[in-house]
């Protein structure tokens, strides 16, 4: 069941120490690789600041100023101009199973079709398996190669859906 006073916003420069925290959080908490991740990424550690060029957004789940999650839409690293990513979407515990996934993956991909790509790419893990369903659910297929060059090289799972 959704809850209406969880906001999704895009983030701001003072969300960046919350947001790394919630997403370093969920690899340590689900024993997910570290290497070849988006917890080693650099921009893990200044997303707002890796989130400013035109048709690429970052936004945050917002409670009462608390950021408990988040994901974002930018170009694929390598890919054609047609091809977006979705990217580092993570929430903390204490909100997953309340349809803010949904929510949030419908934010994303409105940012993305608004930006008039035509291909959203995404990479996951096998453990993931909720987000991976999820993503089923929202049309995404899977496919046997990465695309682009992310270097997220622990990622097993490479996903795209026609927009």
């Amino acid at each position: 069941m959704e809850d209406s006073s969880y906001i999704i916003r895009e983030i701001l420069p003072e969300d960046n120490l919350q947001i790394r925290k919630v997403i370093r959080d969920v690899f340590i908490e689900l024993e997910l690789p570290l290497e070849g991740t988006a917890y080693a990424d650099s921009e893990t550690e200044m997303m707002y600041e890796s989130y400013q060029n035109e048709n690429e957004r970052y936004f945050v789940i917002d409670f009462d100023g608390h950021i408990l999650g988040g994901g974002g839409i930018k170009p694929l690293n390598n890919g054609n101009d047609n091809t977006c990513e979705l990217q580092k979407m993570y929430f903390s515990n204490s909100i997953r199973g309340k349809g803010l996934g949904k929510r949030m993956l419908e934010k994303c991909l409105d940012f993305a079709v608004n930006s008039k790509y035509k291909i959203c790419y995404l990479e996951t893990i096998t453990k993931l398996d909720s987000a991976i369903i999820l993503y089923g659910k929202f049309g995404f297929k899977r496919i046997n190669t990465p695309l682009g060059n992310t270097c997220h090289y622990s990622c097993d799972i490479h996903m795209i859906k026609d927009l």
